[in-house]
């Protein structure tokens, strides 16, 4: 069990050239890295300001400067509330 920590602690299999590292020392398949990698992507989603909502093609998304902060909105009816109550506020 020692070992298999010491080596967790070492690699991290999340980076990519850690990745990309496995790959060339045969470690881990191409098939897994791209798992990994698309692992990676996953949890990167892109949600909307107002409702958390996975916005899912950013190029569909409304966005919205406010306050010097890019804010992306999955509706018109969410940027809506989000402008209502932040000029209210």
């Amino acid at each position: 069990m020692a070992g298999y920590q010491e080596q967790n602690d070492e690699t991290d299999i999340y980076s990519d050239d850690s990745r990309a590292e496995l790959v060339e020392d045969g470690e881990m398949s191409p098939e897994e890295e791209g798992f990994m990698e698309g692992f990676n992507e996953e949890s990167k989603k892109i949600t909307c300001a107002e409702c958390k909502q996975i916005i899912i093609d950013s190029n569909d998304a409304i966005q919205a400067e406010i306050d010097n902060e890019e804010l992306l909105f999955c509706s018109e009816e969410c940027y809506s509330k989000y402008k209502k109550r932040h000029d209210e506020g």
